[in-house]
């Protein structure tokens, strides 16, 4: 069973999402409580490979409430889980010009708290132009098939 817990709408704005992949995350206890009551924000973060590591950059989570003192930064880094032949992809694919590593989805596996992470191009103005404008083409083109 999945639970989405957070998505990055911004992110297929600003972008074109080429290929994704799930990801594991590297969490302390009460971010995962934190995450389960949904006080996530994944709008302007990004992924990056760095050592062989993939690390999740800018994603807030906020400190657990009924935590101590020792609840973890809101915006430090946390590891990606992946494996080493996707890790090597994504490395090979972000060297190339034009590609970033955006997160899309967090999300509940079972128990286990996962991140969708695509392989993204940036959006040139035009692009973004056009794609809001098909969006309301096709919203129009929905409301007249309901109402004939």
């Amino acid at each position: 069973m999945i639970k989405v817990v957070a998505t990055n709408k911004k992110a297929y704005h600003d972008y074109f999402i080429e290929e994704t992949y799930e990801a594991g995350i590297e969490l302390l206890g009460s971010e995962v409580k934190s995450v389960r009551q949904g006080k996530i924000n994944i709008r302007d973060s990004f992924a990056i490979v760095k050592g062989g590591e993939v690390f999740l950059i800018n994603m807030h989570i906020s400190p657990y409430e009924k935590g101590s003192h020792f609840n973890p930064e809101a915006k430090r880094q946390r590891r990606l889980l992946l494996q080493r032949r996707e890790i090597n992809k994504l490395r090979g694919r972000v060297e190339q010009k034009g590609y970033t590593l955006v997160p899309t989805k967090v999300y509940f596996k079972q128990a286990l708290v996962k991140v969708e992470i695509g392989v993204a191009r940036g959006k040139e103005l035009y692009d973004k132009r056009r794609s809001l404008k098909e969006k309301a083409e096709k919203r129009e083109i929905e409301r007249a098939f309901k109402n004939s």
